[in-house]
């Protein structure tokens, strides 16, 4: 059901910003809205409060971004808050974000190896990655894990590439355990 209602709203929200050409834009406020909510973990609350009325709850969302978004966004936020979807919002945003960097050939990679990378390597990283997938940017992720031992993990969606040494030992091991002696 909670996937349904992120691809519900997330796409909703997703052609609205297509139909006006303000993708971008859209994009930027999502991003100062997410900010604003990790920043205020108590308006988290507030808006989670069974007490306080859909139509309070509205009116102070109103009031805290009353000339910092567009009429658009407020309006898909009042949405939000009358439907009782507050908590699903980060996941709706999730999804609308992805859509519009889809739309605009942005890739996500995570990149994890064992150890911290050169810059240059990076770039070399970033460059094959854009030579062998569609997009014409990519943010890049990099993360440290020691247990890889080497090599490393590729993350773009839900496509992984693991060419870690740590994932090459598990595989022989499994291999061994299948050979049976006599």
């Amino acid at each position: 059901m909670a996937k349904l209602v992120e691809q519900t709203y997330g796409e909703a929200l997703f052609q609205t910003a297509m139909e006006a050409n303000q993708a971008d834009a859209f994009l930027e406020e999502v991003k100062t809205i997410q900010t604003v909510l990790r920043q205020n973990p108590e308006w988290d609350r507030l808006m989670k409060h069974p007490k306080i009325s859909k139509q309070e709850k509205v009116e102070i969302m109103k009031g805290a971004f009353a000339g910092r978004i567009s009429r658009e966004m407020t309006g898909f936020l009042e949405l939000i808050l009358v439907k009782e979807r507050y908590g699903q919002l980060q996941a709706i945003f999730q999804y609308f974000t992805e859509k519009v960097k889809e739309e605009k050939k942005i890739g996500t990679a995570y990149v994890t190896t064992p150890v911290e990378l050169p810059e240059i390597r990076k770039a070399d990283i970033q460059a094959r990655l854009l030579n062998t997938t569609p997009y014409l940017t990519m943010e890049m992720h990099y993360a440290v894990d020691p247990s890889l031992i080497g090599g490393m993990v590729i993350r773009i969606k839900d496509r992984v590439v693991d060419s870690s040494i740590r994932t090459k030992l598990a595989d022989m091991k499994r291999e061994l355990l299948q050979i049976q002696l006599g």
